[in-house]
């Protein structure tokens, strides 16, 4: 039998079980059995993850077939390169393959316990499947096994019982070859030989939780999972994560309408098969004790009372027509469809433009950006980061704002891509790329930008000590992340580099939603489908779309406008979805802004301040209970099925539209499928976009005191990620970053004050400019917008005290 195709200098014919094949030449003989449907046991084996031969039970025979391509013992396939001739017999096919896998089985048992049945892999651990398939059915072992006190903490969540352990290295591999963490280690030799930490360098890293799923047997586990369930007790569903926008498959496992936990999913095009762990572990949020389970109305003695959907629905409507002008607020949690329900009712409901998804600082410059160049555009992919030449990234700091954009770097850093940063310091994540930093303080990345094509002074990453030129071309990729809004003509100046060089240019906000928002018009300036509010040709588009009569026609309010108009009385009502008051650009203002609307309606999953403040409370569903689309920065459409159908809330698209319905307004869907089908009817629009205006940078200010850099971390103080202690334990304690000459003046202990308060933090010295600190956005307090200032602000330095 053959299934040889025609020949070619890049393919070599090889014989397996009798079948001959031709593959490419370099593939691993493993790879090759599964090319015509040979399954070779194995362990330590990933297709990620460069081969070791640590488990050896992939072993085959490979006889001399007069080419001089024989073995006289069996060898590990999953190392071996196929060659020209070679002839493989596998277990399948040879006694001498199936005796060498045997007793391989055989001498992993000898000290792994027999305790499958209250093992958390049992049930789909490849040991137990493979012992059963490729091993004897009796031991010939007579002694003691091998113990260990267990579980020992590799971090606070990842639990090691290494007497489960069979060395595979797969942990290691990904820790050190994928993220880029190398605190975990295989330590001593023979017998003794075990996983290990570094004493003085806890197993710290934003994807450990991967570890645990590679893992062929149960060795690691998670201290959240830990004896909560069996496999064959769960179900599972499909579905995409909701903490960032890189879209990640992942598979939701539950049981008795509880999740349970949440795996990876294999997305070779996205995710591949990693997540970040606040994508594994970050769920319990949905069923913290102060989850909303019914509407409620203000009563007239001023206090919140449970209500029916049908009062509560009225009851907005009716505030919301007493009100006068509204506006409309959404975070950027929200799926597609509720995004797009959001901007629809905006326009139709309460016949405004005043409507934006931006909780959080932004810029006039920003919507002039998103309109020109964001909306309908997808010029770069994952894949497209791995062939580029060069990527800059600025405003971004991937490994905290998008996991697997860090990773698919780190990947191609170590195949030639240059990986260059303008930031403040050299994080750790870019050092792990290799990279290089072109070090900037807060407010100077438009110059920064503007001389990436000329001699810049670049720092590598791990030395902080060369020096070099960055040139820009049409094989470089400009990823820009949504901090960039508070710098005055960054983004201008990356769109300008972008048309200059010919690079290709891709904003990457940080939560799931934004990206779709942007596309279903939650924004002042744009329709649904990128229409321009400006143009009458797309809204006269929009209005025979929805079966208007009209859409008003002046751009409306942004964020921070219509905050500042529910403030003086220019604004009555506001309708307001997923926000935190500590996110957006001024806490105070937002705050001052709830209370001083007339009318406030409030679409939220948990009890926050803003629904102790609102009028009518809606309790809306989490992405588990809710069917959507997420659209990734790439501009990709990731739809998900809802997991869970819970009569206690409803999606956001379905609320909006009661309420529309009770103002004689209706939107024209109930349910996902149908606001779906309705933004796939208006589809894109074909004419022009709105142009960017270019906004040029002020004239610098003060020279007194520091300028505030900061991001948020990936675990950090964020209500998506109430619920799990041993997970909210594993992440990184706050400090402010300061230059080398700055923390020697002031000292291990700081305190920093500025406009809207004063942190003292413990400081360490980073190379940043003696003008720069550095502090997480909201891993303390009620965070930097809150407790400090705003981006880029002055704040002063003193010495702080150690008590």
């Amino acid at each position: 039998m053959s299934t040889t195709p025609e020949k070619t200098d890049d393919l070599v014919t090889v014989t397996i079980d009798g079948i001959q094949t031709s593959v490419p030449k370099g593939m691993l003989v493993i790879r090759a059995a599964e090319q015509v449907g040979v399954q070779i046991p194995r362990f330590c084996d990933h297709p990620l993850l460069a081969p070791v031969g640590a488990c050896r039970q992939c072993l085959v025979d490979i006889p001399d077939a007069g080419n001089g391509r024989g073995f006289p013992k069996p060898q590990a396939s999953c190392t071996l390169p196929v060659a020209e001739g070679m002839v493989v017999n596998t277990q399948a096919t040879s006694p001498v393959a199936d005796k060498a896998q045997q007793g391989i089985m055989e001498f992993l048992l000898i000290n792994h316990p027999l305790d499958c049945p209250v093992c958390d892999k049992g049930g789909e651990c490849p040991l137990q499947n493979q012992a059963m398939s490729n091993g004897r059915g009796e031991s010939r072992f007579t002694g003691y096994k091998r113990t260990y006190p267990k579980p020992i903490n590799i971090s606070a969540q990842v639990l090691l019982d290494r007497e489960r352990c069979i060395l595979c290295a797969r942990c290691t591999r990904f820790s050190e070859q994928i993220a880029g963490d190398p605190f975990i280690a295989l330590i001593e030799r023979g017998a003794l030989q075990q996983v290990g930490i570094y004493e003085r360098e806890p197993f710290e890293s934003y994807f450990s939780g991967n570890t645990i799923q590679i893992c062929p047997v149960g060795a690691l586990t998670s201290a959240d999972y830990r004896f909560r369930s069996r496999p064959f007790d769960l179900v599972s569903t499909p579905s995409v994560a909701e903490h960032d926008a890189c879209g990640s498959a992942i598979r939701v496992d539950h049981r008795r309408g509880k999740v349970m936990r949440r795996l990876a999913g294999n997305d070779p095009e996205v995710n591949e098969e990693w997540i970040t762990d606040k994508d594994r572990f970050g769920f319990h949020y949905a069923t913290e004790p102060d989850r909303l389970t019914y509407p409620q109305v203000r009563d007239e003695d001023g206090s919140l009372r449970p209500a029916s959907w049908t009062e509560a629905f009225a009851v907005a409507a009716r505030g919301l027509r007493a009100a006068g002008s509204s506006a409309v607020l959404t975070g950027g949690r929200v799926t597609a469809e509720d995004a797009f329900a959001y901007s629809k009712f905006a326009r139709v409901a309460l016949g405004t433009n005043d409507v934006d998804f931006r909780s959080r600082p932004l810029s006039a410059e920003e919507t002039s950006f998103l309109a020109s160049e964001v909306v309908l555009r997808s010029t770069v992919t994952y894949a497209d980061l791995e062939a580029a030449k060069t990527v800059v990234l600025a405003g971004l700091e991937p490994e905290d704002e998008a996991g697997m954009i860090f990773l698919r770097l780190r990947k191609a850093s170590t195949k030639g891509t240059r990986v260059v940063s303008i930031a403040p310091y050299a994080s750790r994540g870019l050092t792990k790329m290799s990279g290089q930093l072109v070090r900037t303080a807060p407010g100077a990345e438009a110059a920064a930008l503007e001389g990436l094509t000329s001699h810049a002074a670049l720092r590598d990453g791990s030395s902080l000590a060369s020096s070099g030129t960055v040139e820009i071309d049409a094989t470089a990729v400009i990823l820009v992340g949504e901090r960039l809004a508070t710098s005055p003509g960054a983004l201008s100046a990356a769109a300008a580099l972008a048309a200059r060089t010919g690079a290709r240019l891709a904003w990457v906000p940080r939560r799931a939603g934004d990206r779709g928002a942007v596309e279903t018009g939650c924004l002042p300036n744009l329709l649904p489908g990128g229409r321009p509010v400006a143009d009458p040709a797309a809204r006269v588009d929009a209005a025979a779309t929805w079966g208007v009569e009209g859409l008003p026609e002046a751009p409306g309010r942004d964020a921070d406008a219509i905050v500042a108009a529910l403030r003086s009385g220019e604004l009555g009502g506001l309708v307001v979805g997923g926000v935190d008051p500590d996110d957006t650009a001024d806490p105070a203002a937002t705050r001052a802004a709830l209370e001083a609307a007339s009318f406030v309606v409030a679409l939220e999953l948990r009890e926050t301040e803003v629904t102790r403040l609102a009028d009518v409370v809606f309790p809306v569903a989490p992405a588990s209970d809710k069917a959507g689309t997420f659209v990734t920065w790439e501009g990709r459409p990731r739809p998900f099925p809802a997991v869970f159908a819970k009569p206690t809330s409803l999606p956001d698209l379905r609320i909006l539209s009661g309420i529309a319905e009770e103002m004689g307004s209706p939107l024209g869907f109930r349910t996902v499928e149908e606001a779906r089908s309705q933004m796939e009817e208006m589809g894109p629009w074909d004419g022009e976009r709105a142009a960017l205006d270019a906004v040029a940078a002020p004239a610098a200010g003060s020279t007194e005191g520091l300028a505030l850099a900061t991001w948020k971390l990936l675990v950090d103080n964020g209500s998506m990620q109430d619920g799990d202690k041993a997970y909210r334990a594993t992440g990184r304690a706050p400090v402010a970053r300061l230059s080398r000459a700055t923390y020697d003046a002031v000292g291990p202990t700081v305190t920093l004050t500025g406009d809207r308060g004063s942190v003292t933090l413990p400081a360490e010295p980073a190379d940043l400019d003696d003008g720069v600190v550095w502090v997480p956005a909201n891993s303390f307090g009620n965070g930097v917008l809150a407790d400090l200032a705003s981006p880029g602000s002055r704040v002063t330095v003193a010495k702080g005290s150690d008590s």
